[in-house]
């Protein structure tokens, strides 16, 4: 990250960040590594090009030596070139600079160290839990292995495509690609493989890797502007400076037209007046005089304009340039003249076309980056790569189909989306008996008809009662099983409480045609109910059937005897015999029920459809049904509002019919067909030589290569009208059917006389004699007859080219069959004999052992074509018609075109050019561009009449398109921001903006970057680095529904199961954890949290839901964010989390990462209650001079123990390395904590907000359990009293306890906005309390939900950007009807602004308020008001001198190499 200002080219700051792992950072490692992250990238295209990958690198280190290193990097990009299209390699070198797959490498290198690696082992195998360095020993490991339990493999493990058994021993190889013991290791275990007597599974390993770390790309970087109305910058000289990374300057630059680079080159004479006409130019450009508000009106039509009038290929460099450095260009955009056309037109498209533009976005990185937007926080370039590359798929089988241009944006265009899981059958059935109809019952006769009822407000559960039949509950019922019985009195129980829910059975019973119903209670029973049904009416009948099976027993099932009980007791009139008997009168439509439910392809009974989608067994317990039905009545409402809302359902609808005609309506059920988990054939590479008689090189291509070859010799069935189950089964004449053979045997002349004989006929007769032919020689007979000797030219039919067919028959060899059994294996993955669909390219039911009837037929003919088939056949039936030429001139809408006859993206992006959003996409468009080849359209969307500046920061993303090398052929350092030709005058706060994942921390920089001020300084650097990558999560009790407050959660690995933890805090039940990439185990912790809750399920992980570990794996800078149930344990129901003392001691690293402190626990425990916890923040090294003085202070006044708790994620790096000196010197111990603002939080942008917002925000998931009080001191003020009076104070049964606003000093009464308007209303008789000094009660903070409230409150607050101005005091405040606040007494804290001179003699702290009226500079307010303040000041001045050259004289006398290198390791350790 770099910076120059405009006066002095020599004046920079600059930032980069690093990624904290193991990787040396010289050019032979990189190069290493990014042969790890080829291997990666061709592996997520399939596991069979992963492992020729790394057959073809297998020795490519041994090139190494000779090479330059850019030279090695093109053979590795060459070597992956083979496995890869030419867009798949620009995405690849993308992915590389990015270091997108950095993390999988490090992962395995981490589950690597957690076996752990024998000594001085470059390689090595781990066979269920044995290790071993030499491929000797792999045969007695595998011996021994059988008794030992297996590793778990993860989803990402590479396993070598040998012979698929399960029950052979695994072996895990840990090795680096590409050496020499690497290829020994993988031959052996190869050959094992492919013979099927191991599972060879290969994980990345580097047995000594370098701790020097790499630079980061895709993260955003801004430089807001400081207000400077209180001058709030430290005086200390800065000392010492860091090495400036990649000094130049940027002379390519334009400055207002003139490119200074080439004009240097073309006249090097006049170098010196050329410096300085840039100069003059650059200062009459960034003018920051602050605008007149009716200048500021147009500024972001104005930008739009002057991006619109530049040349096309400088537009996005330009969109660029004003967003990312909007405050120095803001008056030269003053003077842009708009035009009316454009004002015009944007305003037209804000009407009426965006929300139609943004429904089209074919390739989703504006939706992508819209999502981010909302939050703040950048673009996630890592997730616009995934799409990059699933993208590229499709494009390029488009392309090499022939469809480019418009045609691929319409097919493109397309919705082909497989429906979801929830596919529904069609309930309009006549085998289901109804009970009842909402829309013509007279009970239901006074409930309003309209669907607009949907629309009408209610309270929150409540189901609405509209005579329409919205809601149908189907149940399929064997009247035998004992469950029928309740779910019958279920039923009955919705009807009766008049539940708007129509009900319908269908009753399976003996579908035999002469059957007694004295014998047979499931029949007898079907015709006792149609008797009641037809005697008296249906509700009646369900009545009777309820009473019917009261009488049957627990446990009994319904018998004949019974029924005929039940019928004489009840209608002992009724003749049994002429009702129940074989001629019954009662019968009819009695197999209806058995035909549907068998035609239906649903499963075990009893089963329920609701609005025709089944219900999983689980949710068919008679206990849990109601509750079922109740809720998705509630989440099926939601849909029909939408419906009604949409004018998709009107009130002339018919609202079954309407259900019954949505896209997943399906004619049967069969999950093998309906699974949304498909797996689908690549169609589109074009054979290299299509013959497959010659089966031996058909087995050495690669999958794509055998499906096309395969693809190019099928020969077809077309409809010919014959209803067999090879020709009749498919109704729609654009089918056609192929047939390819698996035989179960090795295939000869003997055993392929059928299929030789169908291919013969399909190769030389027309499709209807063909058709006929197979037809006859599937028949039973015609198989009984070849095997009694008779001769395939006896079968010949008439019609047939004869001659042709024995002609091809007699020469046809078995060769073509082996071939498809070879791709039946080989691509299909089937074994031999077992049988599959291929459908359009999709493969369904691989292990098809059981009957595929016509109907499944119908139902995978109707998904196809519903599902794409007929869309895509519309679209390109249109291909050859001429599209129609439109010429359309617009002036807000920025076009680029693609480069022609190339795959190429359609990138659609719709952007304000003055909003942060524009600082990022403009150079994400940017790159995006040279990585790939694009069609885009940038919508300029301005917003009108702005009252305020709409930017104030200048921003940089930090992203390349390929990786960089230097003149001499070596990798560049790496990526980092540079912000040039800043102004001098404003006072800037640098701001990391990083994907959500990251948890970034400033690790070098001897300057304040919170207070950065171009006058004063000649170069500002800056490296952070990536320290965490966070783990996030929502949990919740099953059996509530609700999240379990203070349940913690802990983190580690197999060897040390405890390395960070966190609580869980019931705001959706969030939770979040540090990690880095690797395999890690999430448990409960032990105590309290294990003993009360069990861990149920979880989603979202690496290990099946059930497991007992969970799994969770860490493999990319992606957000890893998981779902865990727990339920309490059965002798443990009453207990709550919060009720008891919880664990008193217990590692905190969840968000402390470092504990010092000189104060040592040698002379036995102290009691946690002898310990003053202080909390305090800081930002920038002014408030960190004033937080140490503020600690002396602290110290001065107290003989209790102190810990005092930092919030790390805006401490200096100098601050960081200082603390601990501190602590040993004045014996105080410390903690770190650190807390990511949770993405789901309305994000603040301002450094201050955020900083106040961490104040109030998370007290309850900060600190540990164990931590009963904190007391918070801001870090300007100075403590005159022993805070253990302040941390005993009896808070009254408030969770918190804070101090008044004084009221002493007169003359500041116009100030106190408090005592007027919005305060005076709601605080009533309140006072208003400061938010400098506050003691909390955790346990009664936690245990009323206090945090929980304050961020609901929060959350609906600060949507609204003139609300909550004062955050961490406006907040509490407004709470303190909902959240009670103690009013601390006055003396606790004295600010001059507020309070008069008199009452200082009693202050025991004093904070250094700013004062709106003489605006007085803190550190000249802090001299004059706190006499000893000048005296901490010059003793924390000597202390931080003393270890400065103490560090001085230490480096000198070491090797800088040897300490930094242990230095890195220690903290490198995870």
């Amino acid at each position: 990250f770099q910076i120059k200002s405009q006066v002095s080219p020599s004046k920079a700051v600059f930032m980069g960040t690093k990624y904290k792992h193991h990787f040396e950072q010289n050019n032979v490692c990189l190069l290493y590594l990014r042969i790890f992250m080829c291997s990666e990238f061709i592996g997520e295209d399939g596991n069979e090009k992963f492992w020729q990958f790394v057959d073809t690198v297998k020795e490519l280190t041994v090139y190494k030596h000779g090479e330059s290193v850019r030279s090695y990097y093109n053979l590795i990009i060459k070597k992956a070139g083979q496995f890869l299209t030419d867009l798949q390699v620009n995405l690849l070198k993308f992915a590389l600079a990015l270091r997108s797959y950095s993390p999988a490498v490090h992962a395995s290198q981490q589950i690597a160290k957690d076996e752990p690696p024998p000594e001085a082992c470059p390689a090595f195998v781990s066979i269920h839990g044995q290790h071993s360095c030499s491929t000797k020993d792999i045969k007695k490991l595998l011996k021994a292995a059988a008794g030992r339990p297996k590793p778990y493999l993860y989803k990402n493990d590479h396993t070598y495509p040998g012979v698929n058994i399960t029950d052979v021993p695994v072996v895990i190889l840990y090795a680096e690609i590409g050496t020499k013991k690497f290829t020994s290791f993988h031959k052996a275990l190869s050959e094992k493989a492919e013979k099927g007597t191991l599972t060879y599974v290969l994980r990345h390993f580097v047995a000594n890797p370098k701790p020097q770390k790499m630079l980061l790309s895709g993260y955003g970087v801004e430089l807001a502007i400081k207000s400077t109305e209180y001058k709030a910058v430290d005086d200390t000289e800065v000392k010492g400076q860091l090495t400036v990374i990649n000094v130049e300057d940027d002379d390519n630059d334009e400055v207002q037209g003139f490119f200074f680079g080439t004009l240097k080159k073309s006249h090097p004479e006049l170098q010196e007046h050329l410096v300085e006409l840039r100069k003059h130019l650059l200062e009459s450009t960034n003018d920051m005089a602050p605008l007149k508000v009716w200048e500021m009106q147009d500024l972001s039509f104005q930008a739009a304009s002057r991006i619109m009038s530049a040349p096309k290929f400088d537009a996005l460099k330009l969109l660029r340039d004003l967003s990312q450095n909007f405050p120095s260009k803001a008056r030269s955009l003053t003077r842009v003249a708009v035009k009316q056309e454009m004002r015009k037109e944007i305003e037209e498209n804000q009407k009426v076309r965006y929300h139609s533009v943004v429904a089209h976005l074919v390739q989703c990185i504006y939706t992508d980056t819209q999502m981010e937007s909302k939050t703040n926080t950048s673009f996630c370039t890592f997730s616009i790569l995934d799409i990059l590359k699933s993208e590229a798929k499709v494009l390029e089988g488009l392309h090499n189909l022939g469809i480019k241009g418009e045609h691929q944006d319409k097919l493109l265009r397309l919705p082909v989306n497989a429906v979801d899981d929830s596919y529904a059958l069609d309930i309009r059935h006549p085998a289901i008996m109804w009970i009842n109809d909402i829309e013509n019952d007279l009970m239901y006769r006074s409930w309003p008809t309209g669907v607009q009822e949907l629309l009408r407000a209610t309270f929150p559960g409540v189901i609405r009662q509209i005579r329409r039949n919205f809601f149908n509950l189907v149940l399929f019922l064997d009247p035998l099983q004992e469950e029928s019985g309740e779910l019958v009195k279920l039923a009955e129980l919705f009807y009766k409480h008049k539940i708007p829910l129509r009900i319908g059975f269908v009753f399976v019973v003996n579908t035999k045609d002469e059957i007694d119903g004295f014998s047979d209670a499931g029949v007898g029973f079907y015709r006792l109910l149609n008797y009641i049904a037809d005697e008296y009416d249906l509700p009646q009948a369900l009545m009777s059937v309820v009473s019917l099976y009261s009488k049957v027993d627990v446990g009994e099932t319904l018998s004949a005897d019974t029924i005929t009980a039940y019928l004489k007791r009840k209608f002992p009139k009724a003749n049994s015999e002429r009702i129940l008997g074989v001629e019954s009168e009662y019968d009819d439509k009695r197999k209806d029920g058995a035909l549907f439910y068998k035609k239906s392809g649903l499963g075990a009974l009893p089963l329920a459809l609701f609005n025709g989608v089944p219900l999983s067994p689980d949710e068919m317990d008679p206990e849990e049904l109601e509750t079922v039905i109740l809720q998705r009545i509630m989440d099926t409402t939601t849909a029909f509002q939408r419906a009604v809302f949409m004018g998709q359902l009107s009130e002339g609808s018919d609202v079954v019919d309407y259900l019954m005609e949505q896209a997943n309506v399906v004619p049967r059920m069969n999950p093998l067909i309906l699974s949304s988990d498909r797996k689908y054939l690549d169609l589109t590479a074009t054979p290299v030589a299509d013959d497959w008689e010659d089966t031996y090189m058909f087995s050495y291509v690669d999958t794509r290569d055998k499906t096309a070859v395969i693809a190019k010799r099928m020969k077809y069935f077309t409809n010919s009208g014959k209803k067999s189950l090879l020709f009749g089964l498919l109704s729609h004449p654009g089918v056609r059917v192929g047939v390819i053979d698996n035989p179960s045997e090795k295939p000869y002349d003997d055993n392929t006389v059928l299929y030789r004989a169908i291919w013969a006929s399909l190769l030389t007769q027309k499709n209807k004699a063909a058709a006929e032919f197979v037809h006859k020689l599937l028949k039973e007979e015609s198989s009984q007859l070849l095997q009694q000797g008779t001769k395939m030219k006896d079968l010949l039919m008439q019609g047939m080219d004869m001659d042709a067919f024995e002609k091809k028959f007699n020469t046809l060899e078995v060769d073509f069959i082996r071939t498809q059994q070879l791709f039946c294996q080989d691509v299909l993955k089937l074994n031999p004999g077992q049988r599959a669909v291929i459908s359009n390219g999709r493969v369904s039911g691989l292990q098809l052992m059981h009957k595929f009837t016509v109907e499944d037929f119908h139902l995978l003919e109707k998904i196809t074509l519903s599902g794409s088939a007929e869309k895509v056949k519309a679209r390109v039936k249109q291909m050859g018609m001429k599209p129609k030429q439109y010429v359309c001139i617009s002036f807000c809408v920025l076009h680029l075109s693609p480069r022609e006859n190339e795959v190429f993206y359609d990138v659609v992006a719709i952007v304000d050019p003055l909003t942060r959003e524009a600082q990022k996409i403009s150079s994400l468009l940017t790159v995006l561009s040279q990585v790939v080849n694009v069609r885009l359209q940038v919508f300029m969307n301005c917003r009108a009449k702005l009252s305020e500046m709409p930017l104030k920061s200048f921003y940089r993303f930090v992203l390349e398109p390929d990786v960089i090398f230097l003149a001499n052929d070596t990798v560049s350092p790496g990526p980092v921001a540079r912000f040039m030709e800043l102004p001098e005058t404003p006072l800037l706060t640098l701001n990391m903006i990083t994907p959500e994942s990251w948890m970034v921390q400033a690790v070098r920089s001897p300057y304040d970057l919170d207070n950065i001020h171009l006058q004063e300084v000649l170069v500002v650097a800056a490296e952070f680095e990536l320290e965490h990558l966070l783990l996030e999560g929502h949990c919740f009790d099953l059996s509530t529904g609700q999240p379990p407050r203070g349940l913690q959660f802990t983190l580690g690995m197999s060897r040390d199961p405890l390395m960070y933890d966190t609580i869980v805090m019931a705001n959706l039940g969030y939770f979040q954890l540090k990690a880095n990439p690797g395999a890690w185990i999430l448990r409960l912790r032990k105590g309290r949290s294990e003993e009360i809750y069990q861990i149920l399920t979880h989603d979202g992980t690496d290990s099946p839901a059930d497991a007992g570990d969970v799994i969770v794996v860490l493999n990319s800078f992606h957000s890893k964010i998981i779902k865990v149930r727990v339920q309490k344990k059965a002798d443990k129901l009453g207990e709550d989390l919060l009720s008891e003392a919880s664990e008193s001691k217990g590692i905190w690293e969840s968000i402390a990462s470092i504990t010092g402190g000189g104060s040592k626990k040698d002379d036995g425990e102290k009691k946690k209650d002898d310990v003053l916890n202080i909390f305090s923040v800081a930002s920038g090294h002014l408030y960190e001079r004033f937080l140490r003085i503020m600690m002396l202070s602290v110290l001065r006044h107290t003989q209790t123990p102190v810990k005092f708790w930092f919030l790390k994620n805006y401490l200096s790096p100098s601050f960081k390395d200082t603390i601990s000196h501190m602590a040993e010197s004045y014996g105080f111990q410390y903690e770190l904590v650190q807390y990511k603002w949770p993405r789901w939080l309305h994000q603040q942008t301002e450094k201050q907000r955020i900083i106040w917002g961490y104040k109030i925000l998370f007290l309850d998931v900060l600190f540990p359990l164990a931590v009963d009080k904190i007391i918070f001191v801001d870090a300007d003020q100075i403590v005159r009293a022993d805070l253990k009076e302040l941390r005993d104070l009896d808070l009254e049964g408030a969770p918190y306890g804070y101090t008044p606003f004084c009221d002493s000093r007169r003359e500041m009464e116009g100030y106190r906005f408090w005592k007027t308007g919005y305060w005076a209303s709601h605080l009533g008789h309140r006072k208003y309390h400061i938010s400098a000094l506050y003691v909390v009660d955790l346990k009664k903070f936690r245990k009323i939900a206090a945090g929980d409230r304050l961020r609901g409150q929060y959350q609906a607050l600060s949507q609204d950007p003139n609300s909550l101005s004062n955050l961490d005091q406006d907040l509490p405040n407004n709470m303190i009807h909902q959240v009670a606040i103690k009013s601390l007494p006055q003396e606790w804290l004295w600010c001059e602004t507020w309070c008069d001179d008199t009452s200082k003699t009693t202050a025991k702290t004093i904070d250094l308020c700013n004062n709106p009226m003489t605006k007085e500079p803190k550190l000249v307010a802090a001299a004059r008001i706190v006499p000893e303040w000048v005296e901490y000041d010059r003793e924390i001045k000597e202390l931080l001198r003393r270890v400065q050259e103490q560090e001085d004289t230490t480096t000198q006398k070491q090797i800088p190499a040897a300490s930094q290198h242990k230095k890195d390791n220690h903290r490198d350790e995870l």
